[in-house]
């Protein structure tokens, strides 16, 4: 068996699309007791805004980052963009599972079918899907952190990460987030055997 997945533990994958509200959502259901605890990925790139190292992500140099890569460290990883790395470490599921509690991951699309390839049943891999790509632009546009170029990027990226959303056991649309949030909250009670 896989080193991976030797500890039995459940996960529970939310990936979109930057824009989508995935983080919202992820922030909404930590709120709630459903024995939950956040996986902190690990990434390259510099924080943004109000992040905080060790609460955010955990923020590595390019060079720490390899090293730890080729030392075996991480269950997944990618360079979303050029120079930009992300990935899960080992270390962060199973410090979650040590406290009894299931992994919940904020993810980006290719992440998300990583971990759910590699933990199959153990884990729920949804697509939070935007109501539409003139929305996302909207919402991306709105956040006035990324730089023209950027948006253009993340809107290329969106359009072919949609077009694998079929590949999630779940795709939830985000049209109203009162109505996602309590959608959301459904499919993990469903999926963790949690009475309603």
């Amino acid at each position: 068996m896989d080193q991976a997945t030797e500890k039995k533990g459940k996960l529970v994958i939310f990936s979109a699309p930057s824009g989508s509200g995935k983080t919202t959502l992820v922030r909404h259901l930590l709120e709630q007791n459903l024995g939950l605890e956040f996986s902190i990925s690990a990434t390259s790139r510099p924080s943004r805004g109000k992040e905080e190292d060790g609460k955010d992500y955990y923020f590595l140099s390019e060079e720490d980052f390899k090293e730890r890569v080729l030392e075996g460290d991480f269950i997944e990883w990618e360079e979303v963009y050029a120079g930009s790395m992300y990935g899960t470490l080992r270390s962060e599921v199973e410090r979650i599972w040590d406290l009894g509690k299931t992994v919940i991951f904020d993810m980006d699309v290719v992440g998300g079918l990583n971990l759910k390839s590699l933990y199959g049943d153990q884990a729920l891999a949804i697509f939070v899907m935007p109501p539409s790509i003139e929305e996302l632009e909207k919402r991306l546009r709105g956040r006035q952190t990324e730089t023209e170029d950027k948006i253009r990027q993340r809107l290329a990226k969106a359009r072919k990460e949609i077009g694998r959303s079929d590949r999630f056991d779940k795709v939830l649309l985000n049209k109203d987030l009162d109505t996602a949030k309590v959608n959301a909250e459904k499919l993990l009670k469903d999926f963790l055997q949690i009475d309603a």
